[in-house]
């Protein structure tokens, strides 16, 4: 299967070795990478509060969504990292203010850390016109 990978200018650049996403041969399927509360202007990690964190991950995914010709209406699912699952209700709140009914399938994991000690990285797969 070829593979296309991502790079949009608006997103931060990968901090190790991966495409921030990558579209499918036929194009209509997108795999995001985790994303984490890094400006894509400075690329220096933010290291604000868990939904400030959460707004800047959510931004970042949507901008390779934007790159591939997709947008948070085309997710199916979704996979949230927490550095404390007592933050889930933040989280999710600030999580559920990108998308509308129906909502892609999710998992969410508590783990012990993530990349530049972030609160919460964000993965997801969509298909367009899915």
């Amino acid at each position: 299967m070829a593979r296309t990978p991502i790079f949009p200018p608006n997103a931060p650049k990968p901090i190790a070795p991966y495409s921030p996403g990558v579209a499918s041969d036929a194009g209509t399927t997108v795999y995001v990478s985790g994303q984490i509360a890094i400006d894509p202007a400075t690329q220096l990690f933010v290291d604000g509060d868990v939904a400030a964190q959460t707004h800047l991950a959510m931004r970042n995914l949507g901008a390779v969504l934007a790159a591939a010709g997709a947008d948070y209406g085309d997710l199916v699912k979704t996979t949230i990292y927490l550095r404390d699952m007592g933050d889930f209700p933040v989280v999710n709140d600030a999580y559920a203010s990108y998308l509308l009914a129906p909502y892609p399938a999710r998992a969410t994991v508590q783990v012990a850390r993530l990349p530049r000690d972030a609160a919460v990285e964000i993965d997801a797969v969509a298909v367009i016109g899915g």
